[in-house]
């Protein structure tokens, strides 16, 4: 499954992060260049994907449902958004893809790593299995220890069903991320997210200079 005319550009990390906060300014420095944008997330990004966000996020489940559910709703945003956005040439910004999916509910949840990689061909293959897997093109990372992403999540909202896990727990998907990492160096920009606010911005700008997405960091 490649759409080669667009861009998909995903951004990972554990809550707390601060992953949401660039994806704007990402946007705008796109958009700045002439590009067209399409901003979206995951578990989301269409209606139906939506609704199965809301169960994911809230409902008891085990890990097999959990990830079952996590992967129709990749299909359905994958069909009916990203695809077709980058088959129009289009800048895809993506709040969390399949990376999430090995750090929450593989190491995470402890979840058949085996599964879910068979889920991720099925899903972000192509129909007749000759096709590469529909990937991003480029992982922005926002690696930040797990005690700082606490201290930033306490007080902030109602907790949904993963935001209140132990410490334990959100060690255990920062590990996941960071094998992630491990197996496709090539595909990751880790971004020490415990700077301040500005340093995070300029090192997400100078990550996608340095792979020649922006001709230039926005002033």
């Amino acid at each position: 499954m490649q759409h080669s005319a667009g861009l998909f550009i995903s951004f990972e990390g554990i809550d707390g992060a601060g992953k949401s906060t660039h994806i704007e300014a990402v946007a705008q420095a796109f958009e700045s260049q002439g590009h067209s944008v399409t901003r979206t997330r995951e578990p989301g990004g269409t209606p139906l994907a939506e609704t199965l966000r809301q169960l994911v996020l809230n409902d008891p489940m085990d890990a097999l449902t959990e990830s079952l559910l996590v992967f129709a709703a990749r299909r359905d945003h994958i069909k009916r958004v990203i695809a077709p956005a980058l088959a129009q040439g289009r800048v895809v910004l993506c709040d969390r893809f399949t990376d999430a999916t090995f750090a929450y509910q593989g190491a995470g949840r402890g979840f058949n790593l085996a599964v879910l990689q068979t889920l991720e061909q099925w899903v972000q293959g192509s129909t007749d299995g000759a096709g590469a897997l529909l990937q991003p093109r480029l992982t922005i990372w926002f690696d930040l220890p797990p005690s700082v992403a606490a201290a930033r999540l306490a007080g902030a909202r109602v907790p949904d069903k993963f935001e209140s896990q132990p410490l334990a727990f959100f060690e255990a998907v920062a590990g996941g991320y960071a094998a992630r990492c491990a197996q496709e160096p090539q595909r990751f920009a880790r971004i020490r997210a415990d700077q301040n606010p500005q340093a995070v911005r300029d090192d997400v700008m100078a990550a996608l200079q340095a792979n020649g997405f922006l001709s230039k960091v926005p002033s």
